[in-house]
């Protein structure tokens, strides 16, 4: 059997991603949460939580999806206490701002490739926020004003777009009885990321984190090894499969030629991101001395 196409969409999407995801590993989005007194992931929870408003800790938990619902509410809501939304939003896009500029240098976020990816990934944005059904993270963000500088214009519009494609993802795992936990395992379990960090940034424990293992087992997704089964295997593709068919409707606006231009123009940005060291999770742990307070995964 011959290897699969990859939809020029979900290209556009995955080769774009790390001008967006790179805002959760690098030093300059902590170091302006710690000026409030925030530490690493209360800042996190806070500043992606911000665009709802000083909500509590259950609707971020319902959101987010995969994180421990105690680990949320140690953040929120004392986190208002300290920064109000609209701060942790400035401060967010600042280090956003901060970190492109660092990354890429002066001269390529004011160039001509930035400025017309910008314009191609807001056209999808923009499509998207029309759509926003069923999408709560996406919908508050898609509510957020427009950046005015192009290489803040394309990291809010992939926010926009990563936010849009999580909401449906997380539908697409719920359709499949897949919970929070169930899901970060079976991404470990895939070799989608190292052993222990997502169970460390997700704030659960290792009898919880065990006890996911124990029941996927017995569903017949998971060995005694720890490896994904077959069935495993096929259920995580269906679900990714599931996830882009929904989210296709953005990146639709602007065509598979707009979308292959798109890829064309970020993958050179998002190498230099990676080359960088932008999206190195243990470059924060030079940052704080605490590990575990890490972000981001399979949502």
């Amino acid at each position: 059997m011959g290897a699969v196409t990859e939809s020029p969409y979900r290209l556009a999407w995955r080769v774009t991603e790390p001008l967006h995801a790179m805002i959760y590993f690098v030093p300059e989005a902590p170091e302006r949460y710690a000026a409030f007194g925030l530490r690493p992931m209360d800042g996190y929870f806070a500043s992606r939580g911000a665009a709802f408003g000083p909500v509590g800790p259950e609707i971020v938990t319902a959101t987010f999806y995969n994180f421990n619902p105690a680990r949320v509410a140690r953040a929120l809501p004392a986190a208002w206490s300290k920064a109000s939304p609209e701060q942790l939003l400035a401060a967010r896009l600042d280090a956003a701002d901060a970190a492109l500029t660092r990354g890429l240098g002066v001269e390529v976020v004011n160039g001509p490739e930035v400025a017309e990816a910008a314009v191609l990934a807001r056209r999808a944005a923009e499509k998207a926020a029309t759509l926003p059904h069923g999408r709560p993270l996406f919908a508050a963000h898609a509510a957020l004003p427009w950046p005015d500088r192009p290489h803040l214009v394309l990291f809010h519009a992939q926010t926009l777009l990563r936010e849009f494609r999580g909401d449906g993802h997380v539908a697409a795992l719920l359709a499949n009885g897949i919970s929070g936990l169930d899901a970060i395992v079976m991404y470990e379990a895939a070799g989608a990321s190292p052993a222990g960090f997502l169970r460390g940034s997700r704030g659960w424990s290792a009898e919880q984190w065990a006890q996911a293992e124990d029941d996927l087992r017995r569903s017949g997704l998971m060995d005694a090894e720890g490896k994904l089964t077959e069935a495993g295997v096929a259920l995580r593709a269906h679900v990714e499969d599931r996830t882009d068919q929904v989210a296709e409707v953005a990146w639709r606006e602007i065509g598979e030629d707009g979308c292959r231009r798109l890829a064309e123009l970020t993958r050179p940005l998002s190498r230099t991101i990676v080359k960088g060291g932008l999206l190195n999770p243990m470059s924060l742990v030079t940052h704080s001395s605490r590990p575990n307070h890490l972000p981001e995964g399979d949502r």
